[in-house]
């Protein structure tokens, strides 16, 4: 009986610590169980706020892939061709152009202004366009006779008169360098004296210039 009591007695004084040791067993195991589940859990779960970027799921910073402009083709700018010009006729010149000064007409047996150059030559000889063009009028004047105007590009005119009647163009017709438009006359009342003959004029931007000037365009 005495000894049961001795029993008793030591285990009623060690019983305080008994529990402290059961108390810290409990709170390591439970701490080892918490860092097991630590360890399990999904590192897709971990981000800010707890939301998932579906199409980043691995929470790291994309790079943007660098997209290359398209090259734009440049075109060399296209350069005016020079108007190519060529004389009318091949005739001799019996007078010059003369819009400065004065010059004798054996016409009118007067001094006056000439806007253009007479050439010489067989009635019937063919008359050339002096350029491209348009022509822009035909019609027959009382002092220069029959008459064709052709407009070019770059504002230049070019008029041929003392034409006979038989013109080989109408308006409006587009003509080349060298296409036959008519042949000489005497049709000019105001260079009857000359004879047989070409009455050649060109104007810019509707001023007078020495055809001379424009068959340098070349």
């Amino acid at each position: 009986m005495s000894n049961n009591k001795n029993i008793a007695g030591r285990f009623a004084g060690k019983g305080y610590y008994i529990a402290l040791i059961l108390c810290a067993a409990a709170i390591g195991i439970s701490g080892y169980l918490y860092a097991r589940t630590l360890d399990t859990k999904d590192p897709s779960l971990d981000n800010t706020g707890g939301v998932v970027d579906a199409l980043n799921p691995d929470g790291t910073t994309p790079t943007q892939p660098s997209i290359a402009k398209p090259t734009i083709p440049t075109v060399p700018p296209t350069m005016p061709q020079p108007l190519r010009t060529a004389m009318p006729i091949d005739g001799q010149i019996v007078m010059e152009y003369a819009m400065g000064c004065l010059c004798y007409n054996p016409t009118t047996r007067d001094w006056r202004v000439h806007d253009g150059i007479d050439y010489a030559a067989e009635a019937g000889t063919s008359v050339k366009a002096a350029a491209d063009g348009t022509v822009y009028t035909v019609y027959q004047d009382d002092s220069m006779g029959y008459t064709v105007v052709i407009s070019h590009a770059d504002g230049y005119v070019t008029t041929y008169s003392s034409l006979s009647a038989d013109i080989a163009v109408s308006v409006g017709d587009v003509v080349a360098l060298g296409d036959v438009i008519g042949y000489v006359g005497s049709s000019a009342i105001m260079e009857s004296a000359i004879g047989d003959h070409l009455h050649f004029c060109v104007t810019c931007d509707g001023e007078s210039i020495d055809p001379a000037e424009f068959f340098s365009l070349n």
